[in-house]
């Protein structure tokens, strides 16, 4: 097992800094993860299975077979374990997605030696999380003939080159075998340990990372069925705006554009993730096939060949789909916009006429109130010249010789003066100071 002691930040006494607390983990990130050293022919069996949230149950997967063993056992944070169980070595990596187990056995005889015939069979069994790759690999000395390579992968078709700049052969078939297994052979022709662990370890890593990109292929196909129906209720709905009447159809027609807006965006949370992965995913096929340095074989068709054929269309895909997702949501976000605009506009000619309405209603009520106040003053007056009748009559009652059409007469010009001027006071004040419920 790998693992980084512990050393002090500064050591020199003369220093005295303020050390980041990842600096050493920073510093060890870029020696995790390194090449097995593989001297001779050898099995190697490969697993990888994805991770949902199981990753402290695979710790303890992992810890469970180091106890069967007795062989010191990773540390809850640890990403990787590389260790000699004696039969066979064990290289366990867990990723952000997926764990990797590597077994390791010398063997001179491929696929004869089953590199997982130490492993207890029911530890196997209670593996955490979903298998997604599983390989076997034989790397030998001696260059094998069409009949070998025919025995090894089952009479299936092979593809292979020469890699590590004619330094070593590989052939797979990609394809699965009678036992569950795909099949690589390798062919040392002069690497040292440390370089044929590294080509080892790319070609598992290439296997590993094109079946990792290619789980975004069923999400991609999936999705274009429902694409096709949210593009079809989209192409409807925009031919329906030019043919509204009234309001309540921009309002039905807002409420559907909203509903595919809400669909579109679930449909782009589900799937950003296992798109941008799939992305990632092949950048790194892409990335290992220039490490490996490949060279062509005569009458063999290449990986870098079999992969841009048989995987770059399938990763197009995906990046077709999550495009025409970005596309639908955009047309959507416009055409909503487009839609508000025209609700907007309506509302403000609502808003005009009914403005317009209530100009007419103030001038019709100004209207009523000003014959209102003319007939106010015919009435006062009215009363007003009765009580001074009324007052006429009791002078006259008393005594005193008064004429009370006269004096109503004469009074009449001066009293309907008067209210009229009153009135038109009392209304002005009122204009100048409205009433106030706090003064009140």
């Amino acid at each position: 097992m790998i693992s980084s002691p512990h050393v002090p930040d500064i050591a020199s006494p003369s220093l005295s800094l303020n050390v980041h607390p990842m600096r050493s983990v920073l510093y060890e990130e870029l020696h995790n993860r390194p090449s097995p050293v593989i001297e001779g022919s050898c099995q190697v069996a490969h697993f990888t299975v994805k991770l949902n949230d199981n990753r402290q149950e695979l710790h303890a997967h992992v810890v469970e077979l180091c106890r069967r063993y007795s062989v010191p056992a990773p540390d809850p944070d640890s990403s990787c374990l590389y260790q000699d169980f004696g039969g066979f070595e064990l290289r366990w990596e867990r990723h952000l997605e997926f764990a990797n187990f590597t077994f390791i056995v010398a063997t001179e005889e491929p696929f004869a030696t089953d590199a997982l015939a130490f492993i207890p069979k029911d530890w196997l069994a209670a593996m955490p999380g979903e298998l997604v790759v599983a390989v076997n690999l034989s790397l030998v000395n001696d260059t094998p003939d069409e009949k070998q390579l025919y025995d090894w992968f089952e009479g299936q078709r092979v593809s292979g080159a020469s890699v590590a700049s004619g330094q070593a052969l590989v052939w797979t078939a990609f394809r699965l075998h009678s036992d569950g297994f795909g099949r690589i052979v390798a062919v040392n022709k002069g690497l040292n340990p440390y370089q044929t662990g590294r080509l080892v370890q790319r070609l598992f890593e290439l296997e590993t990372y094109r079946l990792m990109s290619l789980l975004a292929l069923p999400v991609a196909r999936k999705m274009g069925n429902e694409l096709t129906r949210v593009e079809t209720s989209l192409a409807q709905l925009i031919q329906n705006i030019s043919e509204l009447e009234n309001q309540f159809e921009d309002r039905d027609l807002l409420k559907s554009l909203s509903q595919l807006a809400a669909d579109v965006e679930r449909y782009r949370s589900d799937t950003n993730f296992r798109f941008a992965a799939a992305k990632a995913y092949h950048d790194l096929v892409r990335d290992r096939l220039d490490q490996l340095k490949e060279e062509p074989l005569d009458g063999v068709q290449s990986l870098r060949e079999f992969l841009e054929r048989r995987l770059t269309p399938g990763i197009k895909t995906c990046n077709s789909v999550r495009d025409q997702l970005e596309d639908l949501s955009r047309r959507i976000h416009r055409t909503t916009s487009l839609l508000r605009t025209r609700v907007d506009l309506s509302i403000q000619e609502q808003n005009q006429r009914l403005l317009t309405s209530m100009n007419k209603r103030s001038e019709l009520q100004l209207r009523l109130q000003q014959t209102v106040e003319g007939l106010s003053v015919v009435v006062i007056c009215y009363y007003i010249l009765a009580l001074v009748g009324i007052g006429a009559d009791g002078l006259k009652a008393f005594g005193w010789q008064v004429d009370p059409y006269m004096l109503k007469g004469i009074a009449l010009p001066v009293i309907v003066v008067v209210v009229f001027v009153a009135i038109h006071r009392l209304r002005h004040h009122l204009s100048e100071k409205p009433f106030d419920l706090e003064e009140k």
